[in-house]
């Protein structure tokens, strides 16, 4: 078989694999794998070293057959790849794997997250279940190694970060979860499963009690903030872009603040229809208070699952045309101690297993709507959803890398924010409750773009700033002054925004992603639109956007303007 970038690429996946058995759950290539990855520093080195000849690979196999790159897929495939790549041995080389700790995406949380993955419907998916739960002591004794390994070198997570995940282990621990999860298991392997979740969540308390004892006491001292050449290299990450170059940090960070600014002014006028004289503030409180709202767990789970069914049947045929297997998703409850932010599981390849949207109800029994219905349009439909499940619809036609490893968060999160947004132009937010949610989580995003670069490069607070910050014009962003933004600036309540404020710190450039990507997502259609004329189709386009694959921040606007 003539090798090909595709190929480079898609047998990189296979050694992803190979080396990462939760990569392979998420993908559902591998139902009978019963392993966890290793998290030594045995394990980074090996992911390193796999990146390293992949590239190799791939640099050889485009000089013996240059031709390859006048295929548009294969040349998109290829500059994918070594982007992607490159900036993960970027990382890898400043440390990050040995300081890989945070409220949201650490390997403490993928070990328990892949066990929400797994087929549950048979006896042998059980014990399946069973033997890797047998596993988390070991994995999480090699991230252990490779948290001392970074302590050797000097390189430690900020205390917040230890302390708040440290909070999340102890709550994992009441119930506790592992012997809560396998309770509904088959009684023919009762006694099996009562053993490995022992073992496992006996795994949870030594993390936790490491972290606590041991390693927060060392880690003491480490500033929250990253500085710019950490925050670059993990910007580069987020977004396929080396914002890091010249000025493009503080042009982010400028380009943010006007968003602010801009947003707040429609916030202003829409909080008038809902609370004549009220602020935006004040307007969401009162919605929260005495606007709509669903009583119980079951029930707004029910609500968010007939959302998505709703908006898949309103949609389809008008503005996206989708394949069956695309047309399922399901409303799911997030277990207890997960951060405060909803999110989505995208499906396995083959669609065995759907794709999921998942509510943290942090103890919560009612849930007021006005906040949520533009939220299910970003995680389900048509946000996360139908983009990541038509990836994996065309995997076949680009390659699989494209459509699931080599996605880049501006891209998903980009999207995502302009299916809400897309939503609010189609009319489908008319009460202003509703739709002040929307313009909410909009003014979210763009407050993260300013918080999350301001503290970490600490930049000074603009000199139009109000509210509590009119005081600190000029003086660098500190994480007390973020919240204390985030909370004049935002309808959520405490608990969330705590928890959102130790992501941004945890998590650098991850936050900025979501409206820089938005950005470029509008950009490309009003080219594309621009460029066609009266021709232009925007059910086409759509779906020509969502059957590219992944694209950086550095391709996206340009590669969309063209469809």
């Amino acid at each position: 078989m003539t090798s090909t970038a595709r190929t480079v690429a898609d047998a990189f996946v296979d050694a992803v694999c190979d080396l990462d058995p939760i990569t392979a759950a998420s993908l559902g290539t591998r139902p009978g794998d019963d392993r966890l990855p290793d998290f030594s520093p045995a394990g980074l080195e090996a992911e390193a070293g796999l990146a390293r000849t992949t590239l190799a690979e791939l640099d050889r196999v485009l000089a013996e057959s240059p031709a390859l790159l006048d295929d548009p897929i294969e040349r998109g495939c290829a500059r994918l790849l070594r982007e992607r790549l490159g900036a993960e041995l970027a990382a890898h080389e400043a440390g990050e794997g040995y300081r890989s700790l945070s409220n949201l995406f650490s390997p403490v949380h993928a070990v328990r997250q892949v066990f929400l993955i797994m087929p549950l419907a048979t006896e042998a998916d059980w014990a399946v279940v069973a033997r890797r739960m047998a596993s988390v002591p070991e994995a999480y004794a090699g991230f252990r190694a490779s948290l001392e390994e970074g302590a050797r070198r000097g390189l430690f997570v900020a205390p917040r970060q230890v302390r708040t995940v440290v909070g999340q282990l102890d709550e994992w621990l009441t119930g506790p979860y592992f012997t809560s999860f396998v309770a509904s298991g088959p009684e023919a392997l009762r006694a099996e499963l009562v053993r490995a979740a022992a073992a496992a969540d006996g795994a949870v308390a030594a993390i936790r009690d490491y972290l606590r004892d041991e390693y927060a006491p060392r880690a003491e001292g480490t500033p929250d903030a990253v500085g710019r050449e950490r925050y670059a290299v993990a910007a580069r990450r987020w977004t396929g872009s080396d914002l890091g170059a010249g000025t493009g940090l503080e042009d982010a960070y400028a380009w943010g603040w006007a968003e602010h600014r801009r947003i707040l002014a429609e916030q202003r006028l829409e909080a008038e229809k809902i609370l004549p004289g009220a602020t935006p503030l004040e307007a969401m409180r009162w919605l929260t208070a005495h606007g709509p709202s669903v009583e119980g767990v079951e029930a707004i789970r029910e609500r968010l699952q007939s959302m998505m069914d709703e908006a898949i049947e309103s949609l389809d045929g008008t503005h996206f045309d989708l394949a069956e297997p695309v047309r399922r998703v399901e409303a799911m409850i997030a277990p207890p101690g997960s951060a405060a932010a909803p999110y989505y599981t995208r499906p396995a390849q083959d669609f065995s297993r759907p794709g999921r949207t998942w509510l943290p109800t942090l103890g919560r029994e009612r849930f007021p709507l006005w906040d949520l219905v533009s939220i299910w349009y970003h995680e389900g439909v048509p946000g996360h959803h139908l983009q990541l499940a038509q990836w994996a619809y065309v995997s076949g036609q680009l390659s699989t890398y494209q459509t699931s490893l080599g996605s880049v968060s501006a891209n998903v999160e980009g999207w995502a924010l302009y299916a809400e947004r897309l939503m609010d132009e189609l009319g489908y937010l008319p009460d202003p409750g509703t739709r002040l949610g929307y313009l909410d989580a909009q003014q979210l995003r763009a407050v993260r773009v300013v918080i999350d670069i301001g503290m970490h490069l600490g930049l000074p607070i603009p000199d139009d700033a109000e509210g509590t910050l009119a005081e600190h014009r000029g003086r660098p962003w500190t994480p007390e002054l973020a919240r204390t933004f985030l909370g004049e600036h935002s309808g959520a309540d405490p608990a969330f925004l705590d928890s959102e404020l130790v992501r941004y710190l945890g998590i650098p450039g991850q936050a900025i992603s979501y409206k820089l990507g938005e950005r470029a997502w509008l950009e490309g259609r009003a080219a594309a639109q621009a460029n066609r004329g009266d021709a232009f189709d925007l059910k086409a386009w759509h779906m020509a956007a969502l059957s590219q694959g992944s694209l950086g921040l550095d391709d996206l606007a340009a590669e969309l303007a063209r469809l």
